[in-house]
This record gives C-alpha cells, structure tokens and sequence, in this order.
C-alpha cells in the first residue's frame, strides 16, 4: 500500500464533522494511550482538545525527553539559487516575479561555506529555486563537494528528484531531505501551483519515499500552513510520517510546521493560523509520533520558538537568511531579495546561549545529538 492510498481512505471522509464529534473523554483517552490510532490523532488535533492544552503539552514534553533528551540540533539555509521555473502563488521565488535572479559560483559558495562554519554550525541546508536548466543536478554536485569540507551533515531542498537522481546525490554525501508537499489537497495543491513542473501531485507526494529509498538517511515532510485548514493538512502530513517512519525503520524522519510569511507578490493568505494553533499542532505530532522530528524555523518569532521548545521541538533553524548568498553577498534595494521574511534574526550564538539558560544543549553535530540516543538503546538491551 502506497501513502497515497491511505490518503484516498481518508480524503472523502467528512472529517470537519468528525473534529466537531470528537468528545472530552475521546481527547483524555487519546492523551492517555501508549499508541494513538489514527482516530486518536484526530481527536488530538480537535477543537475539543483546545480544552486539555495543558495535559496534551505535558505529556509532550516527556515523551520528548524520553526520546531526544535535552537536545536541539541546529542549522542553518544556504540559498544557492532563486531561479525558479514555478508559478507557485505564495513563493517569492515565483518564476513571474520582477526580481534579480542570481546562482552562486563555486567561488562564492564557497565563501558563505567558510563564513556559515566559522559560527560552528555542521549541519547545513542547501536550497535552490526549482529550475534544472538554472541548478542542475551537476551544479548541486559541484556544490556538495565544497560543502563536504566545511559539514558533517548536508540537506537539500531542491525540486523533487528521481529515484537515480537520489542515489547520485545521496553518493555525493547529502544525507538529508526537506520536500514540502504545500498542501495534501489536490484542488487547492493546482489551484496555487499554477504552471511548473511543481504542478505535478504525485511526482511530489512519492520524493520522500524516493529518497528514503536510495540513500537519503534524513527525511523532512511538511505543510505550508495558511493554505488550508490546518487541521486537516496536519491531519494527512501526520499519517504521511507515520507511513515513512512504518515502511523505513532505518530512516530519521522529521516534519516541519512553517506558516506563511510575507513575501514579494500580492498572494493574500486564506487561513489565518494562531500560535495556540501551532501549539497544538506540535503537541499533538509529539503525542501521535513519539520519535518524530520536529522543526520550528526562523519565520516563528524568537518568543514563540522559545515557548514551543518543550513540547516536542528537535531542531531549530539559526543565523538564517533567505536570501541567495545571505551570509556574504551584500544586498541593495531591487536585488537579493529574499524569499520570504524571516522573523526570529538572532544569530548561532544568540540562539545557543538561549538554548543553554533554558537548559537544553545545542548539537551542532549529527553525532553528537546521537550518543544520547544509543546510550538509552544500550542501557534498555542490558536492561
């Protein structure tokens, strides 16, 4: 069975009726269970569950120590490239706005390699606009190549790939994914993506389980939230985790819950969302998923990000720039402009200090954040 399968079982259920159905005692035993059904999912994101915020916070937080101990990983975007062939509605990439489009040269990638490793960071998130004529997979190669002297851990977010497209770039040394699906809502997914190979659903929905299958040891899902209502899109993004986590037991999977910010364009945003709801929705991933990752990025406020940490947050966007060569390349009005506005400016060592006088310990390794993991799996096989 295929994820899109499961989605089909779902889809035509009336699930706004099922939400507003869901009772008190639905939202305490869903809390309470050792596994939440999909159904206990459900009631987790309810409006009744808006009652047991507390309790559903609380228990998020232990599962999270249980799982992830104190510790945030950190890292940071590098943007290589804003061309873009999309006609994606929310993105200020969108291939009909007036911007300066710019790819770094290896020279420059480079150069924002030695200024991002000079904060300590290891782990690395390579973006481009979806333009295979403009970042070709070569050019993410020769990019990769650079990157894998500056860190230990390296990401793409790039249009979607092949299944051999994953196993060369996995080959290269890039162990890690982040592939949005925007919206699980196929008529609102063409309605926003108006022309570009994006407008593909399906060659989208499958990207995840074409890289866990050929290499890529670190998987990130997500939705933009504000397209849909969020209940619902959280809904079908947890049981596309779920899926992954069930079929790739030896792959990390994470999701990321961003909200949509500002940016260049005149795309009015359709769903209003709170931070009770972001809330929410972490809190009740945490719950359903317990060895989920969880990312908060930097279009949250830094009070929000601070407030969300202890419900289930496990890795945190730092000294973040959205703009192509952000790190290096100085910006004037009409160039550089930047994909969307970020929210929370502080750099690596702002935010490492916060993380340290809250007490959790920021990893700017991949391996460091493991060893407390393999010592619990140790200490329970002896158990």
């Amino acid at each position: 069975m295929s994820y899109y399968d499961i989605y089909l079982k779902y889809k035509n259920l009336p699930l706004e009726k099922l939400f507003c159905n869901i009772s008190p005692l639905d939202v305490k035993t869903a809390i309470e269970a050792e596994r939440q059904s999909e159904f206990q999912f459900l009631a987790l994101l309810s409006p009744a569950a808006e009652n047991y915020l507390e309790d559903m916070a609380q228990r998020a937080h232990d599962l999270t120590l249980r799982h992830f101990g104190r510790t945030i990983q950190l890292f940071t975007p590098m943007y290589l490239s804003n061309y873009c062939e999309n006609q994606c509605a929310y993105c200020g990439f969108n291939s009909r706005n007036d911007i300066a489009r710019k790819r770094l040269n290896l020279k420059e990638v480079e150069k924002e390699a030695e200024f991002i490793s000079s904060t300590g960071l290891r782990h690395i998130l390579i973006l481009t606009g979806e333009s295979q004529k403009e970042s070709p997979l070569r050019y993410i190669k020769d990019c990769v190549k650079i990157l894998k002297r500056y860190f230990s851990s390296i990401s793409i977010e790039v249009y979607g790939l092949t299944e051999n497209e994953y196993a060369q770039i996995a080959a290269e040394g890039v162990d890690g994914l982040a592939l949005y699906q925007e919206t699980y809502d196929e008529i609102i997914y063409d309605r926003v993506h108006k022309q570009g190979p994006k407008k593909d659903y399906m060659f989208r929905l499958d990207a995840p389980e074409r890289a866990a299958k050929n290499g890529i040891r670190n998987v990130n899902i997500g939705v933009l939230l504000g397209l849909n209502d969020w209940r619902r899109e959280i809904f079908f993004m947890g049981l596309h985790a779920k899926y992954l986590q069930d079929k790739f037991y030896d792959v990390e999977i994470g999701a990321s819950v961003p909200r949509l910010r500002p940016h260049v364009g005149d795309f009015k945003i359709p769903c209003v969302i709170s931070n009770r709801n972001i809330a929410q929705i972490i809190i009740a991933l945490r719950i359903f998923l317990p060895r989920l990752g969880i990312t908060i990025s930097t279009r949250e406020s830094s009070k929000l990000r601070e407030g969300l940490l202890p419900l289930g947050i496990t890795r945190m966007s730092a000294g973040s720039s959205t703009k192509v060569g952000g790190h290096t390349i100085e910006s004037h009005e009409g160039f550089n402009v930047p994909q969307f506005e970020i929210s929370d400016t502080r750099n690596v060592e702002e935010i490492k200090a916060m993380l340290a006088a809250k007490g959790y310990q920021p990893v700017l390794k991949d391996w460091e954040r493991l060893i407390p993991l393999y010592i619990m799996i140790i200490i329970a096989i002896v158990n």
